[in-house]
């Protein structure tokens, strides 16, 4: 069954008093709270396991974390209604964002929110015993590490804190901290929670030590630490997970948490959102925004028109790519063939991400756009495999057999030849088939930056400033302006 994160807000609400989580105004200031302090909680397993599904709750908000990887990149434009709908989705499609992008701004609040939530948790680790603590321990070390490694690849060095809540105030005396050292304590929660999570949860959604070992992996990739990175995905590879013959099952509703999937953030129609709290929704609100404009006719349900495709991603599609179909819909051909209707929005490119727009069938509860119960599949097999491929082609000494025995496990589902690629041919090889397999699931900005490719391939981008963006003006305002700017913002 999918797991319902809906409980923090039913039954245990923390006091989230950190800067970085607060997006009002400061008439909270010397407000007496009537939220039930942590000091007076986690008596019993019960109370560490509402407050685990409070810590797994903010992976919903990453939801925009994957829109702006996709925006960002050379794979889709913004669209909306017009060039001021998400004015920082806007500016993020043209590399003109700043400092005071909202988009920007959220996604630090929410992930730090997710940070201090694991903290909580972490800092009470210790405080009552029962069967079981060690894997809610690990799973909160890993939820951390998800949302600093969130937070790293987007902003660089950031204020690291672990097993304590940023309580306000602290930012006066926490710096940033290096962006090696945050990537240190990802690798010690990784590690941890690898090696105390079993294999397979009985619980859908919950992580699993396969879950950790991929993060892992991805972590040392984007450092460039790539015979870790090899070691890690190995075990990953070793089982239990493996490739699906039908890959456009993989996105259906069906395919939810299957085999494939190594890591997913479960989303649920089940509670209504508005757009007062975005990342306090339930559902995927970016398969609402991804959706067809004013649409009327059958298979998908109508959403804002944003993420659009380009033709040169469509184009990178080699021909009889299976994948091609399953990740962009072609709308006028699709209206053409069944009489559906629809209006165009702004940068109208003719495409869809079909992976992650609205489908029929769900409870359709309001805000319908915001509460689409499709899971994001967060790391699946065929991702673990072409980050395999690429570390142990990279590795000293590099191993271009088994780099072209996992691309090919990906190729041939693909249905397309295996190759036999040698030297650069080969990475290259990894490279598109990495673009193709994984298109509209919010990795291909950072998969540019992190290989050098980003300047070559987006319009704009600027080389020594666009490979991390801004910190929000705000934040570096509320500490007392003692924390430095990303270059050149």
């Amino acid at each position: 069954m999918k797991m319902k994160i809906n409980t923090l807000k039913n039954r245990i609400i923390f006091t989230l008093v950190a800067f970085m989580a607060i997006s009002c105004s400061d008439d909270f200031v010397n407000v007496t709270s009537e939220n039930e302090s942590a000091d007076n909680y986690f008596n019993s397993e019960e109370e560490y396991q509402q407050a685990l599904i409070g810590a797994y709750d903010l992976l919903q908000a990453t939801y925009l974390n994957v829109m702006i990887g996709e925006i960002a990149s050379d794979n889709t434009l913004a669209g909306g209604e017009s060039a001021n709908d998400v004015i920082g989705f806007q500016q993020i499609d043209k590399m003109t964002h700043n400092p005071l992008n909202q988009q920007l701004r959220d996604i630090w609040n929410w992930m730090f929110a997710g940070v201090n939530r694991a903290n909580y948790i972490l800092q009470y680790q210790d405080k009552t015993e029962f069967d079981g603590r060690t894997q809610v321990i690990a799973q909160a070390r890993f939820l951390r590490a998800y949302y600093y490694f969130e937070l790293v690849k987007f902003f660089g060095a950031v204020p690291l804190v672990i097993d304590k809540p940023l309580a306000f105030g602290d930012q006066f005396d926490i710096a940033r901290t290096p962006a090696s050292e945050v990537y240190d304590q990802i690798e010690a929660d990784l590690i941890f929670a690898a090696e105390n999570l079993p294999a397979n949860q009985a619980q859908k959604g919950r992580i699993t030590s396969g879950a950790a070992n991929a993060l892992l992996g991805k972590a040392y990739l984007y450092q460039n630490q790539f015979s870790e990175a090899a070691v890690a995905l190995e075990k990953v590879i070793a089982g239990p997970y493996m490739l699906v013959t039908d890959y456009e099952s993989i996105f259906e509703p069906e395919g939810e948490n299957g085999t494939e999937s190594v890591f997913e953030v479960q989303y649920t129609d089940e509670e209504g959102a508005g757009f007062g709290c975005l990342q306090c929704s339930e559902g995927n609100v970016a398969v609402g925004f991804n959706g067809i404009r004013n649409f009327n006719g059958p298979t998908f349900d109508s959403g804002f028109s944003f993420n659009l495709p380009l033709q040169e991603t469509v184009d990178a599609f080699e021909a009889g790519d299976i994948r091609k179909d399953v990740a962009i819909l072609d709308i006028e051909e699709f209206a053409s063939q069944t009489g559906a209707t629809y209006v165009e929005g702004y940068e109208h490119t003719g495409y869809y991400n079909r992976k992650y727009i609205a489908r029929k069938g769900d409870l359709n509860t309001g805000d319908a756009n915001l509460t689409n119960p499709n899971n994001y599949r967060a790391i699946r097999f065929a991702d673990v495999l072409l980050m395999a491929a690429e570390a142990n082609f990279k590795k000293s000494p590099p191993d271009e057999g088994k780099a072209r025995e996992y691309l090919n496990r990906v190729r041939v589902r693909a249905e397309l030849d295996p190759v036999q690629l040698s030297g650069n041919a080969l990475l290259d090889q990894i490279y598109k088939d990495r673009r193709s397999e994984l298109v509209g699931e919010g990795h291909r900005f950072f998969d540019l930056v992190r290989t050098g490719r980003a300047a070559s391939a987006i319009d704009g981008f600027v080389v020594g400033k666009h490979e991390l963006f801004p910190i929000p003006a705000i934040e570096i305002q509320l500490a007392g302006n003692n924390w430095e700017q990303n270059p050149n913002y």
